[in-house]
């Protein structure tokens, strides 16, 4: 295997070299399908990390350009050695801007309270009543529109602001996969001048 291919699928992904070269062994040489072996190999790393205690990390501020928003996300991984690593500090800006720009209301579907869960679906069940639709048609529209409110609402399950075409939750397990710990948002406060807070 030509040691120009194997350095190409290093830099694309991030593995090690006999991992690359066994990659792109089993599919021939092709560059595209070896990346998506590796990829799905890394996916399957990362969700096995999960359960490991993150308890090290980074809280990381962003101001955005017209200093009106500003946001502090807390990003934990498993070493101090990793937290200082480029691309876990880049992860936590890329989503500390995410979250400037998106406003996300919950970190994740686990987040959503119970009641809030309650209340869109019975509007959602009220939109879809008022088509017509027989009852189990209408379920389904609602369980529909619930993941489109996941969708919206929750941090995790948002489509990445730079990459739409991936959710917060894949690029973290991306960066997972990369450096071999466990990586977990554990919070995010938003900040906006001239926002109605509530007093606690």
């Amino acid at each position: 295997m030509s040691s120009n291919l194997i350095k190409e699928l290093r830099e694309k992904t991030g593995a090690g070299f006999l991992e690359c070269k066994k990659a792109l062994d089993q599919c021939d040489g092709n560059l595209e399908k070896a990346e998506e072996v590796l990829r799905k190999k890394g996916m399957a790393d990362a969700a096995k990390r999960q359960g490991r205690l993150a308890s090290q990390g980074v809280v990381h501020s962003y101001i955005h350009s017209n200093s009106k928003i500003g946001v502090l996300l807390e990003l934990n991984c498993e070493t101090d050695f990793v937290a200082k690593t480029d691309e876990f500090n880049t992860l936590a800006h890329d989503i500390a801007m995410h979250v400037a720009a998106l406003n996300p209301r919950y970190l994740s579907k686990g987040c959503v309270p119970a009641e809030d869960v309650e209340k869109e679906k019975e509007v959602f069940r009220v939109q879809a009543a008022n088509t017509g639709k027989p009852g189990p048609v209408v379920e389904k529209i609602v369980e529909g529109k619930l993941g489109k409110f996941y969708e919206e609402a929750c941090l995790l399950q948002q489509p990445f602001i730079k990459q739409p075409e991936k959710s917060v939750e894949m690029l973290v397990k991306e960066v997972v996969a990369k450096l071999g710990e466990n990586i977990e948002v554990r919070r995010f406060t938003r900040f906006q001048v001239g926002e109605t807070v509530k007093a606690s």
